[in-house]
């Protein structure tokens, strides 16, 4: 399996590597045999947050016996020492490791100041000159404080949203990560799932050899999928380029990535579901969102408040009221027309 010099920390990481996200959304038992699966299959690194609920508790079940042999990243949302402190060592003993790879600050809205005595950058360094922490990154959805974070030379990973509908911008991050030798760390590589052609998502990858793309993993198949593409490893064909232009010319622009930071929502609207609706309804199976269930709750979206909190927390600067009543007009005439399918 190809790996890639995760920048100057040095860690040789698998190309594809594992998002463990998905995995609090199983059973620890299905989740331990997933994980264990993917190390015998090649893959060694392993991403996760103190935020995913039981994410690093199953990781380090799964990990136990092998830690040596595998890479793992986790994250804090911590901005003050205490908590960042407290953050670490509960991941520690989530995941039965006494060191963390890569320790990452989870998309901060503001940069972690090193010289900060009380802050959470103290909190890394001082767990770092203890030996349990081996390397210090960050991840962001915000492409001022991505830029930022590379000209600080602080950091020595970056994780950030990436994948073939990626903007000019997003490209230069990649470049400019590679110039400081920072390790990129892509996430999001299916765009919260709207992307469906794997093969097009992995070859798009294939073209950067300083991009590691963590795939959010929850079910056998999905790493099967990786796994053969890993073996294969397809390169990008003129088919290939036609599926991605033409995602591109649907996707590219004002959707919704589904990051999740617009919530909590005043109004109780399920927003990274809501906001992207359209595309979920012509690019998944669109049955399940003909239930009641989901009529009433893209109907929420009618007791918007107006409060404009969620427009206001978008990394990407998405209007969302605006956006949220597209998608309520499109849902509503998709059901009339399809309903009946259900």
């Amino acid at each position: 399996m190809k790996t890639v010099r995760l920048g100057r920390t040095e860690l040789r990481v698998t190309k594809t590597a594992f998002g463990a996200l998905p995995i609090q959304r199983i059973s620890k038992a299905e989740a331990v045999a997933l994980v264990r699966r993917a190390v015998d299959g090649g893959i060694n690194y392993f991403d996760t947050a103190n935020a995913y609920t039981d994410s690093e508790e199953k990781l380090g079940e799964a990990l136990r016996g092998v830690r040596q042999n595998v890479v793992i990243s986790t994250k804090s949302a911590a901005t003050d020492k205490k908590t960042a402190l407290a953050h670490i060592e509960q991941s520690l003993r989530r995941l039965q490791t006494d060191y963390i790879d890569l320790f990452q600050f989870h998309n901060p809205a503001q940069l972690p100041d090193p010289e900060d005595p009380d802050g959470a950058f103290a909190a890394a360094l001082e767990m770092q000159k203890k030996g349990c922490i081996r390397h210090i990154g960050i991840t962001n959805h915000r492409l001022h404080i991505a830029r930022a974070a590379i000209d600080s030379g602080n950091f020595e990973t970056l994780q950030f949203p990436f994948c073939y509908l990626a903007a000019e911008q997003d490209l230069e991050l990649v470049a400019r990560c590679r110039e400081a030798d920072m390790g990129f760390i892509a996430m999001k590589g299916l765009s919260g799932g709207l992307l469906n052609n794997a093969e097009a998502c992995y070859a798009f990858m294939g073209q950067y050899d300083n991009v590691v793309p963590i795939w959010g993993i929850q079910h056998p198949w999905e790493l099967d999928q990786w796994l053969e593409l890993t073996a294969r490893d397809p390169g990008l064909t003129e088919e290939l380029r036609a599926v991605i232009r033409q995602d591109r010319k649907e996707l590219a622009g004002n959707f919704c990535r589904s990051c999740g930071y617009c919530l909590p929502c005043a109004a109780g609207i399920d927003i990274p579901q809501a906001a992207r609706m359209s595309a979920l309804l012509r690019r998944s199976p669109y049955r399940p969102y003909m239930s009641d269930e989901w009529h009433a709750k893209m109907h929420k979206i009618e007791n918007c408040v107006h409060c404009d909190a969620c427009k206001s927390r978008c990394p990407y600067g998405l209007d969302t009221p605006a956006l949220l009543q597209l998608m309520l007009k499109d849902y509503d005439a998709f059901y009339a027309e399809h309903h009946a399918d259900k």
